[in-house]
C-alpha cells in the first residue's frame, strides 16, 4: 500500500457495512463539536471575523474538490469530451451543494447563503442518516475520504451559515429559494438528458435508490419528493419566524 494507490483508490478494498459503525459515529461527533465551537467562538465576533470562517470553509471545500479533479485527470483515461465533463462538472446533489458554498464568498448575497444552507442540510443529513459511500469499505482510501470529508464540510457550512447569521428567514423571501430550487432542477435535467454525465443528480427520476428503499411507484415517489423538498424549504423559513414571533410576544408581556 503506497500513497499513489491511496490517491487513486486502487487498493484491494473489500466492501463492508460501516453505517453507524465507530468511524461514522466519531465523524458525526466531530462535526457537531466543530459546529458548536464555531458558533460559540464567532457568533458575537465582528463581520470580518465571521467572513473569515465562511471563506475558510469554502476554501477547504474548494481544495477538496480540486484535489479530486486533479487525481481523476492524472489517471490518464480522460479521452472524450464526456470524460472531461464528467470530471469537471459538479454532478450529484452533494457536489452541487459544495460548489454553491464555494461560490458564496464571491456572490455574498443573503438569498444565496440561504439556499446553500438549505441544499447542504438536505444532502448532508441524508448522507449521515445512512451513508452509501465513504464508510462502506475496510480501508479509507481517497474516494472514501472525499465522500466523508465533503459531506462533513457541507454540514458544518450549512449550519454555520445559520449560526453566524448569514441566512434570511423572512417568509416574504421564501419564493427566492423555490425559484433557486427550480434553477437547480433545470441544471440537473441538463446533466441527465443533454450532457448525460449523471443519471439522476437529485434522486427525482424513476428507478433511483431512494424510490426502491421506500418501495413505492414513481408517481407516489415524485409526489413525496416534491412534498419533502417543499416542507424542508418552508420549515427553514417558518420555524425561526414562529420562534422569533413568540419571543417578541413574551418580551411585550414582560414589559
Amino acid at each position: 500500500m503506497d500513497i499513489k494507490g491511496w490517491l487513486y483508490s486502487s487498493w484491494d478494498n473489500p466492501s463492508k457495512k460501516g453505517q453507524w459503525g465507530l468511524l461514522h459515529i466519531l465523524t458525526i461527533v466531530a462535526v457537531v463539536a466543530i459546529i458548536v465551537a464555531l458558533a460559540f467562538i464567532f457568533r458575537k465576533r465582528s463581520q470580518k471575523a465571521r467572513n473569515i470562517v465562511i471563506y475558510v470553509l469554502a476554501g477547504l471545500i474548494f481544495t477538496l474538490e480540486m484535489t479530486r479533479r486533479i487525481v481523476n485527470f492524472t489517471r490518464g483515461d480522460n479521452v472524450t469530451l464526456d470524460d472531461w465533463l464528467w470530471d469537471i462538472l459538479p454532478r450529484p446533489w452533494c457536489a452541487i451543494s459544495c460548489w454553491l458554498m464555494i461560490l458564496s464568498p464571491f456572490i455574498r448575497k443573503r438569498f444565496w447563503y440561504t439556499f446553500t444552507s438549505i441544499s447542504g442540510l438536505i444532502c448532508a443529513l441524508i448522507f449521515f442518516a445512512y451513508p452509501e459511500a465513504g464508510f462502506n469499505n475496510v480501508y479509507i482510501e481517497f474516494e472514501n475520504f472525499y465522500s466523508i470529508a465533503s459531506h462533513a464540510l457541507i454540514l458544518i457550512s450549512a449550519i454555520t451559515l445559520i449560526t453566524l447569521k448569514y441566512t434570511e428567514t423572512n417568509p416574504k423571501h421564501i419564493w427566492k429559494s423555490f425559484v433557486f430550487w427550480g434553477v437547480v432542477i433545470v441544471y440537473a435535467m441538463i446533466e441527465s438528458f443533454v450532457l448525460k454525465v449523471e443519471d439522476d443528480p437529485l434522486y427525482m427520476l424513476p428507478g433511483n435508490d431512494a424510490m426502491e428503499i421506500i418501495g413505492v411507484g414513481y408517481g407516489v415517489y415524485l409526489v413525496l419528493w416534491i412534498l419533502f423538498i417543499s416542507i424542508i424549504i418552508t420549515s427553514y423559513y417558518m420555524i425561526p419566524y414562529w420562534v422569533n414571533k413568540r419571543k417578541a410576544k413574551k418580551q411585550l408581556k414582560a414589559a
